[in-house]
C-alpha cells in the first residue's frame, strides 16, 4: 500500500510499501491490511501505526482527522502530526507541542477579548453621542 499522510500545509509523509496500518477511532482501535475493501474513516487524536515490507513499524502522533483508502491508496488527513524515533520520546514531543499550543491559544484568547471589549466600548460610545 501508499501512505500519505497530509496536513493542511505540507505533505508530512509519504511511505510506499506499507504492509499494516492502525489507527484509533471513536470506536476504538482500526487496522488495516493490503486486502481490505475501501474505506473511509474518522480519526481520534491519538497514535498511527503503520509496517513496512522492510520490516519496520512506525508510529506518530496524530490530531484528528480523517482515513479513506482506495485501492492500494491510503490517505490519513490530519491537522497536526508528530513523528518519534520510540514512544517515549515520542510522547514528550506531544506533551512539548500541546505545551507549545496552549500558550499560543492563551496568546490568541486574551488578544480575542481585548478586541471585544474594545469594539463593546466604542459601540457604547456611539450610543451615548
Amino acid at each position: 500500500m501508499q501512505l500519505k499522510i497530509l496536513l493542511p500545509y505540507r505533505i508530512f509523509a509519504c511511505v510506499e510499501g506499507v504492509t499494516q496500518v492502525v489507527v484509533m477511532t471513536p470506536a476504538g482501535s482500526f487496522g488495516l491490511l493490503a486486502q481490505r475493501l475501501d474505506c473511509t474513516t474518522v480519526l481520534s487524536p491519538g497514535l498511527l501505526s503503520y509496517s513496512t515490507a522492510a520490516g519496520g513499524e512506525v508510529h506518530l502522533a496524530i490530531d484528528a482527522g480523517v482515513l479513506v483508502k482506495t485501492g492500494a491508496d491510503v490517505i490519513v488527513c490530519v491537522r497536526h502530526a508528530i513523528a518519534g524515533a520510540d514512544l517515549g520520546g515520542l510522547r514528550q514531543a506531544v506533551a512539548q507541542e500541546f505545551l507549545n499550543l496552549s500558550e499560543q491559544e492563551k496568546s490568541t484568547r486574551t488578544t480575542l477579548a481585548q478586541l471585544e471589549s474594545g469594539l463593546i466600548r466604542r459601540l457604547l460610545e456611539l450610543q451615548r453621542a
